[in-house]
This record gives structure tokens, sequence and C-alpha cells, in this order.
């Protein structure tokens, strides 16, 4: 369940944030490395996979605008009146 790590983050924001996860979610990476005649960089997200971080980006783009981004239901509704026998 998300945690609420991007929320006050602006739209746009988020959006990159969605995008580059999903990129890296299809394209089968989680972390990208250069190496070049003794440099080297590596690229990731620290300390969250992207799957975690296509989540966090959802959860606070729902919150920024439900009718756009939709609704998270937290809560699961029960019905009693339905018993058999």
């Amino acid at each position: 369940m998300a945690q609420g790590y991007f929320i006050g983050l602006t739209e746009c924001e988020l959006l990159d944030l969605k995008a580059k996860a999903l990129a890296l979610i299809m394209d089968g990476k989680t972390l990208m490395s250069y190496a070049d005649s003794g440099s080297s960089a590596t690229k990731a997200f620290p300390g969250m996979t992207p799957k975690e971080v296509l989540n966090e980006s959802m959860f606070a783009l729902s919150r920024l605008d439900p009718g756009k981004y939709g609704r998270r239901v937290t809560m699961i509704n029960s019905r009693w009146d339905n018993r058999l026998g």
C-alpha cells in the first residue's frame, strides 16, 4: 500500500515519475549502468523499485485530482443481509 511519499509534488512532476517508472518496468530494467575508460555512472530510483515509484505516483495523482486519476478505495463494504439458510 502506498505511503504518500510523493504527496505535495506537482502534477507534472508526478506524471514524469510515473513515465520513468513505467519505462523501466516495460524495458525490464531496475538499474542502469554505464562504464567507459575509468569512469562509470549508475542510475536508479534510490531506495524504491520502479513498481513502488509507479504505485506511489499513482496514489499521489489520485489524491491530487480524484476525478481525473480515480479514487483509491481503502474500505471494503460487506453485506450481511444475503445469508444462506
